[in-house]
């Protein structure tokens, strides 16, 4: 029987990358660790094997308590100093950008640093402290560790300036914006990476299987209900595999699934308990949605923060428009290069998973809809929603993404038409529209082969 297989780097990477407690904690065994060393280099000195430099801080053992216990108080004040300006942070992040941009902030690294430097300086600082005691030749002070203090400290203090800067600069609606927008490129890159090249083909074509999974498949449940956040495809691959068996996922990452709801089907039927068996090790379900395997969540992000800047509550159009020009950015990014593989096979060629995948249609509609229908009676938004379709279609490299485009510029014409009483503003979305539809023939054109090709 297949034994339940640990998920994937990928996935694990960003579970401990969103939190305040791994990077602190790894700082603190670090500090831990440097005081062993230091500790090691006072005792030789103490017992006359070791001639410390100069340099070194020296004084007695009443000064250093003095020195370590001042520095130690002063430490974890920032530290507590730190936390309320990171709280306030998230705080401010939820009301204005949204309940989903937190996990944004929580995985910052200079926010982990910050709190792990000024943390692994407080033990560091108890750890000198402590030692301090007498011995065979008076008192033992650990002038190494004292000057090790100093030393910390002076570098907590410009972690503490460089987190003063990067908060000022993180709560800026643009860098946020810029921040997703980059996060989406990322996992374009990657999603990109993971389906480039194709290996042999051999045994039941993609729709002979479909018809098998149609008339004889057993069906594999979810055990736990939350946002299917990661599918590991060579796990399932494996797992098909050594079952002889083809797997159907019947949801893919970002989706919703409920305890008990069919989660993915299997041919042949017999082999669905011990897929089932195997499948608690090959993906992950959370309480929310992450950008791994998920491009939509992104597009969901700077839409939210769209919508919500063209309420009547914020009612703020420039932030509204910088985030329709990062969408139309990543869906440039998207039409050029994003080729999702909905068929797995193994090494041999056999097909073996089969999944679901969000389209190029599916990511346009999700860029514009809301957006569109948030900004009736606002030609400055439709201008700019066209003008980045426009972006878009010369970046499409079928006619199928060049019809869903001006299918959108369609809608946005009409909004215009029903929502926006000035002729003038109506006449400057049409240029806009008339623009996309230049784009259009443009980009047919360069398509299409000359006489010179053929």
């Amino acid at each position: 029987m297949r034994r339940q297989i640990l998920l994937p780097s990928a996935w694990r990477r960003e579970a401990l990358r969103t939190n305040l407690w791994l990077v602190p904690t790894v700082e603190i065994v670090l500090a831990v660790a440097l005081f062993a060393g230091t500790y090691a280099l006072d005792r030789a000195a103490y017992d006359g094997t070791l001639e410390l430099p100069s340099f070194v801080i020296s004084g007695t053992a009443d000064a250093a308590r003095q020195i370590l216990t001042a520095i130690a108080a002063a430490v974890i004040t920032v530290v507590t100093l730190v936390f309320s300006i990171t709280i306030v942070t998230l705080t401010l992040a939820s009301t204005q950008f949204g309940p989903r941009m937190l996990r944004n902030f929580i995985r910052d690294r200079i926010t982990q640093l910050t709190l792990g430097s000024f943390v692994a300086t407080f033990v560091y600082s108890i750890l000198a402290l402590v030692s301090i005691g007498p011995g065979a030749h008076g008192e033992f002070v650990p002038h190494v560790s004292i000057t090790m203090t100093m030393v910390l400290v002076v570098l907590d203090v410009a972690v503490l300036v460089l987190f003063i800067d990067h908060i000022a600069k993180s709560i800026q609606l643009p860098q946020v914006i810029a921040s997703i927008a980059g996060d989406l490129a990322g996992a374009i890159d990657t999603e990109v990476a993971l389906n480039a090249g194709s290996g042999p083909k051999t045994g039941p074509s993609l729709s002979e299987m479909l018809v098998r999974l149609d008339d004889d498949s057993g069906v594999v449940r979810a055990p736990g209900s939350g946002y299917l956040q990661y599918v590991s495809m060579s796990t399932l691959i494996d797992i098909a595999s050594s079952s002889h068996a083809v797997i159907r996922l019947l949801h893919r990452p970002g989706h919703f699934v409920v305890e008990g709801e069919p989660l993915a089907d299997v041919w042949p039927a017999a082999a669905a308990p011990g897929v089932a068996r195997a499948l608690g090790g090959a993906h992950a379900t959370g309480p929310h949605r992450t950008l791994t395997q998920d491009l939509s969540f992104a597009v969901d992000q700077l839409v939210e923060i769209a919508i919500r800047a063209l309420s009547a509550a914020v009612n703020d159009t420039f932030t509204a428009l910088a985030c329709i020009d990062w969408l139309g950015d990543g869906l440039c990014k998207i039409a050029d290069r994003w080729r999702p593989a909905t068929v797995h096979r193994d090494a041999t060629g056999h097909l073996c998973v089969i999944t679901v995948t969000i389209g190029f249609d599916r990511l346009v509609e999700r860029a514009h809809d809301k957006i569109r229908q948030a900004s009736r009676g606002m030609p400055a938004v439709m201008i700019r929603q066209l003008d980045g379709l426009a972006k878009v279609m010369t970046h499409t490299t079928t006619q199928d993404q060049r019809e869903l485009l001006i299918e959108q510029a369609d809608m946005i014409l009409r909004c215009s038409e029903e929502s926006v009483p000035e002729k003038s503003d109506r006449e400057d979305v049409r240029r806009r529209y008339n623009a996309v539809l230049a784009a259009v023939s443009s980009r047919t054109m360069a398509s299409c082969p000359t006489n010179e090709d053929t």
